[in-house]
């Protein structure tokens, strides 16, 4: 798949038609209140639907209940199988690596600042995790799920972003084209598998290519529920690759916004990490993981760490080994990852369930400049694209 400047155009000028309709109708019928309160009480796939849902958001659960239809089993499940062996690993990689790729996308920056729904710095986390937490569970997919509703939920909430960006008329669509956008929303899906992958392979983490490809595929499952239009999306990791070097090319940039965003995820860490001692390792990781460049936009501080941190892949390639070597030391470390894992969602859900409402409101000091001054921009090598 080659993607030109005219196909790319186009892919910033197109958002979720099925969602978008949703949304509008939800606004001018001034049923957003009752939307948010009933669909509280909706989290898990095949429940009935709750009393008094407007009509419009009850047809739009029924289109989106189920999976797409070309979804293959056995991938879904080799993915499932990769996240348990490496979900301690996987979580540090979406946390100190995929988070600040999205920050270093000043537009994007500015869209994950946009909603009240932010009102506390782990928020934003805390729902990614939980989404991946839910995606990777036996039954993600089946009755009793809570995969598929949160996927739902959402959808809508991207709709109504740009529902609101529209409707105020902050937001230049020529310069940046429509908010939360096919191209924005497939450069997610890249941060989220191959920069994910990325960074594992940076951390010296131990990946078959089997399951480095169905932790990618999974997350083409994904996009296809968020309403990604699945004729544009990277089909396999190569393909991915090239789209990533060029969305990042076209768009990472420095902006308050992704400094800010930064920040808070720093201090969120540092509060997780008993004492202080510690707390610049966190910053210490991003630089490894993202590179000076990226961390320097991000006002990543610098500190001793950085050089100390370096030995990670060493430390882990130890505890890889035991886990290859040892039945019982696999069992023993696939435990702590997983109560690992646990431990951080719950610290970022500071035990609250994300329930993924539509804001009704934009934050009051929301405001988007036009461009990224080109002044400040790095000017990178060339993208990786197919001849």
């Amino acid at each position: 798949m080659v993607y030109t400047e005219q196909s790319l155009q186009a892919l910033r000028e197109a958002g979720d038609e099925l969602a978008d309709a949703t949304v509008a109708t939800l606004f001018e019928r001034g049923e957003v209140g009752k939307f948010n309160t009933l669909m509280r009480y909706f989290s898990t796939a095949g429940q009935e639907l709750p009393d008094g849902l407007p009509e419009v958001a009850r047809a739009y659960l029924h289109e989106t209940a189920a999976p797409p239809s070309w979804v293959d089993w056995s991938e879904m499940e080799k993915a499932r199988l990769f996240f348990i062996d490496n979900n301690v690993h996987i979580s540090t990689a979406l946390s100190f690596a995929s988070m600040p790729a999205c920050y270093v996308v000043p537009h994007v920056a500015r869209l994950l600042s946009a909603t009240h729904g932010l009102n506390y710095p782990s928020k934003r986390m805390a729902e990614t995790g939980q989404f991946t937490v839910h995606l990777m569970q036996p039954d993600a997919f089946e009755a009793g799920g809570r995969f598929v509703p949160a996927a739902q939920k959402v959808r809508l909430l991207h709709a109504s972003i740009r529902h609101h960006l529209r409707r105020e008329g902050c937001w230049d669509t020529e310069s940046l084209g429509v908010p939360i956008c096919q191209e924005d929303m497939i450069g997610g899906q890249m941060m989220f598998s191959i920069q994910a992958l990325d960074a594992l392979h940076r951390l010296g983490i131990h990946m078959s290519t089997e399951g480095a490809e169905s932790y990618y595929y999974a997350w083409r499952v994904v996009g296809a529920m968020l309403g990604v239009d699945q004729e544009h999306v990277p089909r396999d990791l190569e393909q991915a690759r090239q789209f990533s070097d060029l969305y990042m090319t076209r768009h990472m940039g420095p902006s308050e916004e992704g400094a800010h965003l930064t920040r808070q995820l720093l201090d969120l860490y540092e509060e997780v990490v008993p004492g202080t001692l510690f707390d610049p390792v966190v910053g210490a990781l991003i630089r490894y993981l993202v590179g000076d460049t990226c961390a320097d936009w991000l006002q990543v501080p610098r500190t001793p760490w950085d050089t100390a941190v370096k030995a990670a892949p060493a430390l882990l390639g130890v505890l890889e080994t035991i886990e290859d070597s040892s039945p019982l030391g696999a069992w023993a470390l696939d435990r702590l990852g997983h109560l690992t894992t646990r431990f951080e969602l719950s610290s970022l859900t500071r035990g609250r369930v994300m329930h993924y409402a539509i804001p009704e409101h934009l934050k009051k000091d929301y405001d988007v400049p036009t461009a990224v001054p080109r002044t400040r921009r790095w000017t990178p090598p060339a993208p990786t694209l197919a001849p």
